[in-house]
């Protein structure tokens, strides 16, 4: 599920809040795309899309986990930051062609907790390939989650 196409001005507010720091986009966006959930079909959880402790270190914050804070609050679901963890650095995955992205995610993630029969939604700010999100629900599954969502602000969308 995505609120918008990641195009202008939604991608620039994206990238301000990435690249930036400008915290105070994330409830705004989280707010949009809190617009399109479907309020009949809540999951049992939220799990943001982990980043790297390197990454993190570097970035100071977790875009995905601000947004999913704001959606669990509103939405007034669990939100779990550490039921996976991003265990692999690996390069960004904008810096790659789309035909590299799977195998550069390929171990990136681990999920330690026991998630069976549950309905996870993933919360990220882009896809682009889905790359990073199929990864991530490929473990979060593996965990045992009966359902997975992926909620994202932004798709990239060809043409």
């Amino acid at each position: 599920m995505a609120a918008y196409r990641y195009d202008f001005p939604v991608s620039v507010l994206i990238q301000r809040l990435k690249y930036a720091a400008e915290l105070a986009v994330a409830p705004w966006l989280a707010d949009r795309l809190l617009e399109t959930v479907e309020q009949d079909r809540l999951p049992d959880m939220i799990v943001p899309m982990p980043l790297h402790e390197d990454r993190l270190k570097e970035r100071g914050f977790n875009q995905a986990a601000l947004i999913g804070e704001r959606l669990a609050a509103k939405l007034r679901l669990p939100i779990d930051y550490a039921a996976c963890l991003r265990v692999k650095a690996t390069r960004p995955q904008v810096e790659l062609p789309i035909k590299e992205r799977r195998g550069n995610l390929r171990g990136a993630f681990v999920c330690e907790r026991d998630l069976t029969g549950r309905h996870v939604a993933l919360v990220d700010d882009v896809m682009t390939s889905g790359a990073s999100l199929e990864e991530l629900a490929r473990v979060v599954r593996k965990a045992g989650a009966s359902h997975v969502s992926a909620w994202v602000v932004a798709r990239a969308v060809k043409g």
